[in-house]
């Protein structure tokens, strides 16, 4: 016998083997890969091929359904508008199935704010909410279009067309639990009413390049939300204040531009894990944490990530200690490399209670000398004099240190939370973050300055110095911290 038919008789037989499991493990196999992958998969055998109909979860994404590469010129919106149309296909094929036995209890969909997605997609999920067929729904709407070739006006048009859509099928609004807009501007609409009174089943917002007019305050004052998360990437808002809601429990926004503190904090009796990041330019004033913090006293797990630009935070210790007693994970992202570290001890100051330190060093070949540019140019050296007690934290039992390089400043820093951390059992060093443009540029002007294998050990012994005994792990990858 051929190796060749030896393959396919054990390919059958391992079909065989998997034929006899009940239906339920099988769903569950089929559950963890595409739904394109799974109907591909039963389409070859009799045995499971009505098995993708008693699916619980369906996620239905446009992308699946792109040629790549593309068969021959075409325009973009074309191009979406073809793959919106396979996608109705598909969806029509779960949804509106009479021999379908099984309640979709979650339906994630990732499409194109296309006439397919209003004439089509719009009324088959609809339908299928109002017949009890369909439970809870994850609805992505993409944009593939850069955010600045989209003007006001557009931005505008498209929230509209969004609000139209709603308000075609509200069904839609009361089965949805998790909504990502992109470039929609609702200056003239009430997204307030439609995001927090309508979607009364909403647990995960996702607003990108969003607003509701250029600059504006965006007040969220919802005690019946079940919001859990929010997250705000690079929107317009002057400052966004969270008045009221009671079931937040991660709060992110990324890139704003403000020139006070940038959110406020009212009744958020959950929020347990805030993040905050910004490449803030030289021009925007710092702000006190502690006041951007008022009002929040249950949060676990904090990242602040400067992006490799100024400090946005004024210096203070015990101003924070009351927003601080519960946080257990702080991760400080983003300092450029020049800059000094030390001062982040003024956060285990502060809190005692913190069980896990991510400091993560910002050096970018890409954005040093004649490749850097635009408005963040003058990165200012921060002056934060301070004075520590001799307070120990007897929780901190694990630092991870992103971008090291065994600079002087890393060892010394390192030192020193081995000395007022006695229980510190473990440290991770990791490599350089680098990112597409840095890959772009010439191997020589991106030398990687990790410690190599056979400087590891020594790198070590000057971490621990005699008289310490962490365990230190070297890890080049960065991208894990």
């Amino acid at each position: 016998m051929s190796p060749h038919q030896q393959f396919l008789l054990q390919q059958l037989d391992d079909e065989d083997r998997l034929s006899t499991l009940t239906d339920d493990i099988l769903l569950s196999i089929l559950g963890r890969i595409s739904l394109c992958m799974a109907v591909r998969t039963c389409v070859l055998s009799t045995r499971w091929r009505h098995l993708p109909w008693l699916l619980p979860e369906l996620s239905i994404s446009v992308k699946d359904f792109l040629s790549v590469p593309c068969p021959k010129p075409i325009e973009a919106n074309d191009m979406e508008e073809l793959a919106m149309v396979s996608l109705t296909k598909a969806t029509r094929g779960f949804l509106a199935d009479p021999q379908r036995e099984r309640t979709i209890s979650s339906l994630h969909m990732k499409l194109y704010l296309t006439n397919t997605f209003f004439s089509e997609v719009g009324p088959l999920v609809g339908d299928a909410i109002d017949n009890g067929l369909l439970k809870d729904l994850d609805l992505t709407v993409l944009d593939e279009t850069d955010p600045l070739d989209r003007s006001d006006e557009d931005m505008l048009q498209r929230a509209q067309e969004i609000d139209t859509f709603f308000r075609a099928y509200p069904s839609v609004l009361h089965c949805l639990t998790k909504l990502s807009l992109k470039n929609a501007g609702f200056d003239k609409l009430e997204m307030h009413h439609v995001l927090f009174d309508c979607c009364k089943q909403l647990k995960h917002l996702s607003l990108c390049y969003c607003d509701t007019g250029t600059y504006s305050v965006f007040k969220i004052d919802a005690p019946n939300s079940k919001l859990c998360v929010l997250d705000i990437d690079r929107c317009r808002f002057e400052r966004i204040e969270l008045a009221c809601l009671p079931k937040l429990e991660t709060f992110i926004w990324t890139t704003w531009e403000s020139q006070h503190v940038p959110v406020t904090f009212g009744v958020v009796p959950s929020l347990g894990e805030l993040e905050l990041s910004c490449p803030a330019s030289y021009n925007e004033r710092p702000f006190k944490l502690s006041e951007l913090l008022h009002g929040t006293s249950s949060i676990h797990t904090l990242t602040l990530d400067f992006e490799g630009e100024i400090l946005w935070l004024q210096p203070e210790m015990k101003e924070l200690r009351t927003a601080f007693n519960k946080l257990k994970k702080l991760s400080v992202c983003g300092i450029f490399v020049e800059f000094d570290i030390l001062w982040t001890t003024a956060f285990l100051v502060a809190a005692p209670s913190i069980e896990k330190l991510c400091i993560q060093v910002w050096e970018h070949a890409c954005d040093v000398g004649e490749f850097r540019g635009g408005i963040y140019r003058d990165r200012r050296t921060p002056h934060w004099e301070m004075r520590f007690d001799g307070s120990e934290n007897r929780l901190l039992k694990e630092l991870e240190f992103g971008g090291f390089r065994a600079l002087e400043q890393q060892f010394t820093f390192i030192r020193s939370m081995l000395e007022r951390s006695p229980n510190l059992q473990k440290i991770i060093l990791r490599g350089d973050m680098q990112c597409e443009d840095c890959h772009a540029l010439d191997a020589s002007l991106r030398p990687s300055k990790f410690p190599k294998k056979d400087e590891e050990e020594m790198v070590a012994k000057r971490i621990r110095g005699g008289m310490f005994s962490p365990e230190i792990i070297f890890d080049e990858d960065w991208s894990r911290i």
